[in-house]
């Protein structure tokens, strides 16, 4: 999408708007299930839960921390797994069991000195909307809730899990002009 909440018009390409919205972004946070992952819950008999994270995003969200943006999961799921991806990619602010995700959000943007004007959030269910509504860049994957592509300031080529994470990176380091190598 061009313009914050409009629906009219769809585009794979940011326009000057977005483009300036994101050349502000400081911090930089994600939902898990449905956007980092594909939104499968894969349980094994013996209790065992799997989830698969796209490599792609992985790099992605390392490429933004060496560009100085802060990175953060938010997530109404509570479990190792995400812990245990955050701590790989060396994320600094893992919320975990959050029902409000905008107070999290705005208390992360607070505690950092930045405004909500400078944050990016991606989400793609009703549980991020309303935090999708007050940052300054949102987006969603591809195959978000209607009512979430709705609500975003752009909508990803890309699926969650297949990569929508990377393609903001790429928008964010570009508006800012940093080079992924």
């Amino acid at each position: 999408m061009m313009a914050k909440r409009s629906s009219t018009q769809k585009t794979s390409r940011p326009g000057k708007v977005a483009r300036k919205l994101l050349s502000q972004i400081r911090l930089f946070a994600t939902d898990v299930d449905g956007v980092l992952t594909d939104a499968g819950m894969y349980y094994a008999e013996s209790g065992d839960e799997w989830k698969k994270f796209n490599t792609h995003d992985g790099m992605g969200i390392k490429l933004l921390q060496r560009a100085g943006i802060i990175t953060a999961i938010v997530t109404q799921e509570r479990t190792k797994l995400v812990a245990r991806r955050a701590e790989k990619l060396t994320i600094p602010e893992l919320h975990q069991g959050v029902m409000d995700k905008l107070t999290v959000i705005r208390e992360m943007a607070a505690r950092h000195g930045f405004s909500l004007k400078q944050v990016a959030y991606i989400g793609d269910d009703v549980n991020d909307l309303e935090a999708l509504k007050a940052v300054g860049f949102s987006a969603s994957p591809a195959d978000g809730l209607p009512a979430i592509v709705a609500a975003v300031d752009y909508v990803c080529q890309k699926k969650g899990g297949e990569g929508a994470v990377r393609e903001i990176i790429e928008m964010i380091l570009e508006a800012q002009q940093h080079r992924p190598c």
